[in-house]
């Protein structure tokens, strides 16, 4: 009896459970801002400009960096192919 209630204990558990983010930087938001810290540091992607950026990693050990992942960015790296 204890086996069963441990086993839908279990699988209810992981059906409950919801999907997690496993992507560091949020391809929503075009700047990050990465901090430095004695018990590590954290990227945070929630920044629409460079200045605004700027504005919070202001006083902190932190900087600002282009989002790599940023979706509307994707679209600026394509070249036109030349004429031969």
């Amino acid at each position: 009896m204890r086996l069963l209630t441990c086993a839908i204990l279990a699988i209810a558990t992981v059906l409950v459970a919801g999907p997690a983010r496993a992507q560091t930087y949020d391809p929503s938001y075009p700047v990050c801002l990465q901090t430095y810290g004695i018990d590590g540091g954290y990227i945070d992607c929630s920044f629409t400009s460079l200045a605004q950026c700027a504005a919070s990693a202001s006083g902190r050990s932190a900087q600002c960096l282009t989002n790599p992942y940023f979706a509307q960015g994707a679209r600026k790296l394509r070249r036109q192919r030349g004429v031969y």
